[in-house]
């Protein structure tokens, strides 16, 4: 029996290359090459995939009907946030996530409520028909009009798509389902390739819209080639430890919404429940005013959120001070100290530094800056910051406050949970004034300090 070939693809960028090298020729990144097995058949595609894609015309663009694509709720409030507004037809979703943290929970709970209205199919490649009917018992889900297929054979998928000719589509998971026209193992670079761009030109063609649950890599990222996620129309991401009852659920691509949209979900034994009033969720509930805690509103897509960054500084007893983030960027904690020490004469390089953000909240944008700055000086001095006060912005080297986007709707989301004191960017003051609200603008580092040190004293 000959010897079948074998090259090696890479799973970011796809890339196909004769034998195993360390660094992609293409792309440049390390060890992203695997083996996969040469097909010799050139007619990989059935006639039947090639009806389901004919020529489109040539058309000029300003002849196109530009309307806004309808939408249809997935009745989870959240989740529909997180999507835009709903779901889309002919649109394809992809999320990812780690085992366990609640992505075939939430698939099923939205599919049981569009059962109700739409025609669905959950199609599941990891978990037989009678696990599923388990969880949703489990969980009181009315499932009776929930259309179920436990099957991993690409073609036989489509069959039954072409059949039922469901309206809303499930598949879990992406990297289960294979293709008879390869030859490689299900989960392989090629097969996941394939079978993601068959689906997707099928919800395309047929508009039916398809969600598709992806594996994650122990680093987080999705399983598989980076094409798959330029594939789709939306990829959303399960955040959250498992260990704790909350999730969040972000949107890192969204071609029909608003990109980094986030919505929150608590674990109960129900099921995942939408989060009304996130913000409470990341504030801690102290008694008293602690030193090293901060809150600062974050703009997550469109929503504002408050958060607290807490602070602890302490006299390190090694050669090198540690300094230790969690939810923010450790390398913008070390140069924040940087500014701090020159713009504002406070020392830190003999303390040892640890930034948290308070319910595994991941922030990403810098008008954080002012918040983790406050905190470290809150702590140093082991002085609590005034009550009711939120802040935000962005802090340069030279140690100028720049302003951060959509200031008014981040006052406006703290005034309506009772802060009463905000500081803030010059160039985010408003014009007009916010009710049970006092704005404290600043355009200098020190200038934050010292007005800090005046309303201690008032």
């Amino acid at each position: 029996m000959a010897k079948q070939k074998t090259n090696y693809s890479c799973t970011e960028c796809g890339g196909i290359q004769s034998k195993w090298a360390g660094q992609c020729p293409a792309c440049q990144q390390w060890n992203t090459l695997v083996e996969s097995l040469v097909e010799e058949n050139s007619n990989r595609f059935s006639k039947q995939f090639h009806a389901l894609a004919p020529t489109a015309p040539v058309l000029q663009l300003s002849e196109i009907n530009a309307e806004e694509l309808p939408r249809f709720s997935t009745g989870i409030e959240e989740f529909d946030r997180v999507l835009g507004g709903g779901l889309v037809s002919g649109g394809v979703v992809l999320i990812g996530g780690d085992p366990g943290i609640g992505k075939s929970t939430l698939l099923l709970q939205a599919l049981a409520k569009l059962a109700q209205v739409k025609n669905v199919l959950y199609v599941s490649g990891e978990e037989s028909g009678a696990q599923i009917a388990l969880r949703a018992n489990r969980l009181g889900i009315d499932a009776r009009n929930l259309a179920l297929q436990a099957e991993i054979q690409l073609e036989k998928i489509i069959h039954t798509l072409a059949e039922r000719k469901p309206e809303v589509v499930v598949i879990d998971s992406i990297q289960t389902i294979y293709s008879d026209a390869l030859s490689s193992a299900p989960g392989s670079v090629a097969q996941v390739r394939e079978c993601a761009a068959q689906l997707t030109r099928i919800a395309k063609s047929m508009n039916i819209t398809m969600i598709l649950v992806g594996h994650v890599t122990k680093e987080g990222a999705l399983a598989g080639p980076r094409v798959l996620e330029h594939i789709v129309d939306t990829v959303l991401y399960f955040e959250g430890d498992t260990h704790s009852s909350f999730r969040l659920v972000r949107a890192i691509k969204n071609r029909f919404g608003a990109v980094n949209e986030l919505g929150v979900f608590a674990m109960s034994e129900r099921g995942l429940k939408g989060v009304s009033n996130p913000s409470a969720l990341f504030l801690s509930q102290h008694d008293t005013q602690v030193a090293g805690s901060c809150v600062m509103v974050t703009q997550e897509g469109t929503r504002p959120l408050l958060v607290e960054i807490q602070a602890l500084v302490d006299s390190s007893h090694a050669p090198n001070a540690r300094r230790l983030s969690v939810g923010l960027e450790q390398n913008r904690l070390a140069m924040l100290l940087a500014v701090l020490h020159r713009h504002a004469g406070v020392a830190a390089f003999d303390q040892d530094v640890f930034i948290n953000a308070v319910g595994g909240v991941k922030i990403t944008e810098p008008a954080a800056d002012l918040a983790v700055l406050l905190a470290i000086n809150s702590s140093m001095r082991n002085k609590p910051l005034p009550r009711g006060l939120v802040v935000f912005g962005e802090v340069g080297l030279a140690g100028e406050i720049r302003p951060a986007p959509r200031g008014q709707e981040r006052l406006r989301e703290a005034a309506k949970l009772g802060f009463s004191i905000a500081m803030v960017p010059k160039s985010n003051a408003p014009k007009q004034k916010i009710e049970g609200l006092q704005i404290v603008a600043v355009d200098r580092i020190d200038e934050a300090l010292n007005k800090i040190r005046d309303l201690l004293l008032d």
